[in-house]
């Protein structure tokens, strides 16, 4: 299959990029790195990009961002840049993609445990994420030629814990991380959430 990974050169995007290299041709996406550039936040970029490298099997989307504070200096600011961002910005791969994405193919979005285990900070992106899942269930079941639609939802990432000064320990490894992403595109599900924890070894 032709997969593609946006947010190709995070830690995530590496992770699955090395799962799914070998047996699918790999087209690395990025925000100002890989083979091909998107602005997630614009639509016509989007659009821009699918136009260039269709046609394909697959969009994993491992991108996304969404700003972590306390709920009381969340600027409104703060809930459109995440809303832009990590919602918006994915529900229109699918809302373009749907376009350009063979017959039988998969979207794979990302949101993140903070849908449903929110934490104190996590307002912005707890309410982000749970869009996200939102969508992903209902595009689902209208997504037209057997077009799949899913969503992996990674705990913290051990990684990226241990760049901030933390202990990996607390989190998940990437590679297993990537085998939630991994099974969304070669399985036949569709509609479903994929706790990233539940997978890898």
């Amino acid at each position: 299959m032709k997969v593609v990974v946006i947010g190709a050169t995070g830690t995530i995007g590496q992770a699955i990029i090395q799962a799914l290299s070998t047996r699918h041709q790999i087209v690395q996406v990025g925000r100002s790195k890989g083979e091909y550039q998107v602005d997630m936040t614009s639509k016509d970029s989007v659009q821009k990009l699918f136009e260039t490298i269709a046609p394909f099997d697959a969009v994993i989307s491992a991108a996304g961002q969404a700003r972590f504070k306390p709920l009381e200096a969340l600027t409104d600011e703060d809930f459109q840049f995440s809303l832009g961002h990590k919602l918006m910005g994915q529900v229109n791969l699918v809302r373009v993609g749907l376009g350009y994405v063979n017959d039988n193919g998969s979207f794979t979005l990302t949101s993140g445990v903070l849908a449903g285990e929110p934490m104190p900070g996590s307002a912005a992106i707890s309410l982000v994420n749970a869009g996200v899942e939102g969508f992903a269930r209902a595009a689902a079941l209208e997504a037209p030629r057997s077009i799949r639609v899913n969503v992996v939802s990674p705990p913290w990432v051990s990684e990226t814990l241990e760049a901030m000064g933390k202990s990996g320990s607390d989190g998940l490894p990437a590679a297993q991380v990537a085998a939630a992403y991994v099974e969304s595109v070669e399985s036949q599900r569709t509609g479903e959430i994929l706790d990233a924890r539940s997978f890898g070894s």
